[in-house]
């Protein structure tokens, strides 16, 4: 058996071909595209191996075989400097998905909310300090933390709302 036509879903998508014309659009796509550029440009510059040497994506993965840390472990790490990564295989990983030797990184949302090349170049910078120092005491994991906030405080998601931080 097959279904019949979906009237929200031929309308949804007749919206999202019609955002995707705009020059709008296109030129959040580029933005995308330099901010990928950028943070993996970052990176490689910080001692850390990207995936392939670089991105023709919007997505750059970090391989962390060279390192102590497993994908699992930066994710945490990372999550503790308050930026969001997901933990991935790369190519001929030997550890299990749970574990990973990588972790993923995209730049669509925060390029969304206006990040800019320097921005990301910025993300890249916290990066490369809370996975190169194994570890962060005197208070450099709260420093790197503030450096994230200060990111979205400067690019929020909502301009002028007055409301609560989370990461205040």
């Amino acid at each position: 058996m097959q279904g019949g036509p979906l009237e929200h879903a031929i309308a949804a998508k007749a919206a999202c071909f019609r955002i995707a014309a705009t020059d709008a659009f296109r030129d959040y796509q580029v933005q995308v595209r330099a901010n990928a550029d950028a943070l993996s440009e970052e990176l490689m510059s910080g001692g850390l191996d990207v995936l392939t040497g670089g991105t023709d994506t919007h997505l750059l993965q970090l391989d962390l075989r060279a390192t102590d840390w497993t994908g699992a472990g930066a994710e945490e790490r990372l999550d503790e400097v308050k930026l969001t990564v997901n933990r991935n295989t790369v190519p001929f990983d030997e550890r299990p998905p749970t574990v990973a030797s990588g972790v993923r990184i995209g730049t669509p949302a925060a390029t969304m909310r206006g990040f800019d090349e320097h921005d990301f170049r910025e993300v890249g910078r916290i990066i490369v300090a809370a996975l190169t120092n194994a570890e962060l005491g005197g208070g450099q994991e709260a420093e790197l933390g503030r450096r994230a906030d200060a990111l979205c405080r400067k690019r929020p998601l909502y301009p002028g709302f007055r409301g609560y931080c989370s990461y205040a």
